[in-house]
């Protein structure tokens, strides 16, 4: 009979403990889009043409206008040079408290970057991001539309979307 006590008491600490990390009733939900369609299979960024392709395979699921960072050509090399990198990245981390709205990781630099920035002693720079405007974003936009210290800008609503539809390691191809 005892060890029926302790199995009772037992499952009852684990009924209460698996409560403890239930949400609250009073608890908000994120409201954050969520996106259901076909997976993105990559990213492909046409600099010169201002425009980005969230592809399934060869299926274009949404594009977007955009704009990049404030010296638009040529590849980033150094920190602070104002451009947008160049080649092959990935998706590499999500911010849902963004100054700019939210804002998705590029995975610059990568270790051919970081090779060639040293070789001069340089920083290449980095923390770069697909992002939104919000409010800073949203004024200076209307001044200059290539902005940025490189990242590449959508609208709030835009991102919102992007966000929902990327998942971690999708490759970002990004073009001249």
């Amino acid at each position: 009979m005892a060890s029926l006590d302790r199995r009772h008491f037992s499952l009852a600490g684990l009924a209460a403990l698996a409560a403890c990390g239930a949400p609250k009733p009073q608890t908000p939900k994120p409201t954050f889009k969520v996106y259901s369609g076909p997976p993105v299979t990559q990213v492909v960024i046409q600099k010169g043409q201002r425009r980005m392709y969230l592809l399934n395979g060869m299926t274009v699921l949404k594009s977007y206008d955009f704009g990049l960072g404030f010296q638009p050509v040529g590849h980033k090399q150094f920190e602070g040079d104002g451009k947008t990198p160049e080649g092959l990245y990935f998706v590499d981390r999500f911010n849902p408290r963004s100054r700019y709205h939210l804002s998705v990781g590029v995975s610059y630099p990568n270790e051919r970057d970081r090779a060639f920035a040293e070789q001069f002693g340089r920083d290449p720079g980095g923390d770069i991001m697909i992002h939104g405007r919000g409010p800073e974003g949203n004024q200076l936009v209307r001044q200059k539309r290539d902005w940025t210290a490189g990242c590449i800008t959508v609208s709030d609503e835009e991102i919102e979307d992007i966000y929902a539809m990327l998942q971690p390691g999708v490759p970002i191809m990004i073009h001249a």
